[in-house]
């Protein structure tokens, strides 16, 4: 009778991550997308950080465990794994980063599912000799690895990752179901003393990675001096939840713009809502992503830079790590050879010139956007894990059951 009950039912994926909301940024969004797209083919239960269940998608089931300290969270991430794969038998097991990779393997084993993790360029970089004895070996051992760009594929196979189980799928975005309205953007713009301004947008953790200071010491005064209602808008913050990150402080990009005479032209916003965030992307010009090559913590994709193009912004980019298959050349945006700082000014300053309320590039950019819509990374999903399989495999069961 057990037996017979097993095989109707769909398929099951446990999910092993600590990048979820209530965290804030982009492999946050990513992994609860990704859950929210299994569930339409399958039943999810995430093992997550504290607070994620609250803030979840529908239907999804969650077990969560303490975030801080960073060994406690591996510790009963893996504990709880095994635990719910005994339990539970599913029958695919995912690790929503490499640093969930052993729990999700274990958890695998004892249920003897198919294991995969999804991987970020630094997953693959990181160079802590623990974390390079002890982690990568468990990625290497995956049946799947789904890769974030042309750039971590690349990476992976450094790494010793057998060529043929790596896919390639690319995060998601959400275009905005209607525009933002007027009287939000003249509420935003007044709020923060942008009235008249043309916005230089950036949106992200401020990591040494990202480029801000060196692009407010180097780029910016040429811009300002040649179009001074130009203001560049920083939203994000100093990461405290990030693997291997080195920071860039507020203070020390503010006492950069004051040695370069341009403080009057940065608004440095913090971390901000969904709402707002997208009303300064409707406000922008442009999107500025000076992403630096720094060894050992690339850009693993830039998913910002699609959810620039997802408004109507292009995006004006060094052409590093991932970077490079999140701008579609003089369609979303612009890559520049990397460290041309006077090359980044001049191609800010003939976007502002040519169309500063970026008509020219909105329908371009919205059209690249639209490959990445969070539906068709499911579709992509689905492909590279072989959910649909898991379904046929359940149905030969029950063949099986009823011989």
């Amino acid at each position: 009778m057990s037996s017979v009950s097993s095989s109707n039912r769909r398929p099951r994926v446990l999910v092993v991550t600590r990048n979820l909301p209530p965290l804030v940024g982009g492999m946050e969004r990513l992994n609860w997308h990704m859950a929210e797209e299994l569930s339409r083919l399958a039943e999810v239960h995430i093992i997550g950080p504290e607070g994620s269940a609250a803030q979840g998608p529908k239907g999804v089931t969650f077990t969560e465990v303490a975030l801080h300290p960073l060994w406690k969270f591996l510790f009963l991430s893996a504990t709880n794994a095994v635990r719910i794969a005994k339990e539970w038998r599913p029958d695919l097991v995912l690790a929503g980063s490499g640093l969930t990779a052993p729990a999700a393997y274990f958890g695998a084993k004892v249920a003897k599912a198919r294991c995969t993790a999804y991987v970020h360029g630094l997953d693959i970089t990181v160079k802590h000799p623990i974390y390079q004895y002890a982690w990568l070996p468990f990625i290497r051992r995956m049946d799947t690895i789904i890769v974030n760009s042309s750039v971590t594929r690349r990476l992976a196979i450094a790494a010793n990752v057998t060529e043929d189980r790596i896919h390639t799928v690319y995060p998601g975005v959400s275009l905005p179901a209607q525009p933002v309205s007027l009287e939000a953007k003249q509420h935003f713009l007044g709020k923060y003393g942008l009235e008249g301004k043309s916005l230089l947008i950036s949106v992200g953790r401020l990591t040494s990675r990202k480029g801000l200071r060196e692009f407010v010491q180097n780029s910016l005064p040429g811009i300002v001096y040649a179009h001074p209602h130009a203001v560049l808008v920083i939203i994000g913050e100093s990461p405290s939840n990030a693997l291997g990150a080195d920071l860039q402080s507020p203070q020390s990009i503010m006492d950069t713009a004051r040695a370069g005479k341009v403080e009057k032209n940065i608004r440095l916003l913090g971390s901000v809502s969904e709402a707002e965030l997208a009303t300064a992307f409707e406000c922008a010009s442009l999107h500025i992503f000076p992403i630096r090559n720094i060894p050992n913590d690339p850009e693993g994709f830039g998913m910002v830079a699609i959810e620039a193009a997802a408004h109507g912004v292009p995006t004006v980019a060094f052409a590093n790590g991932g970077v490079i298959d999140a701008v579609a050349v003089g369609r979303s945006g612009e890559l520049l050879t990397p460290d041309d700082y006077e090359g980044m000014a001049r191609t800010v300053l003939n976007i502002l010139r040519r169309s500063p309320e970026n008509k020219s590039w909105r329908e371009g950019c919205i059209s690249f956007a639209r490959q990445f819509e969070w539906t068709e990374f499911g579709v992509k999903m689905n492909a590279a894990l072989r959910v649909d399989d898991l379904s046929v495999s359940l149905k030969d069961k029950k063949a099986m059951d009823n011989i």
